[in-house]
């Protein structure tokens, strides 16, 4: 069985857990909005090369 009790210390470590995984959404979400306009801007470019 699971024991998720952290006693006295539980105080700390649920928000750092929760702070950590906060901070690891951010980055990946940032990150794949990042490449989706990168992505768009290289086929713009290539595009305008077509042209």
């Amino acid at each position: 069985m699971l024991d998720l009790d952290m006693g006295r210390y539980g105080l700390f470590v649920w928000p750092s857990y929760a702070i950590s995984a906060g901070v690891l959404i951010y980055l990946v979400v940032s990150t794949l909005l990042r490449a989706r306009k990168w992505k768009a801007e290289v086929e713009r470019r290539e595009r305008e090369l077509k042209s």
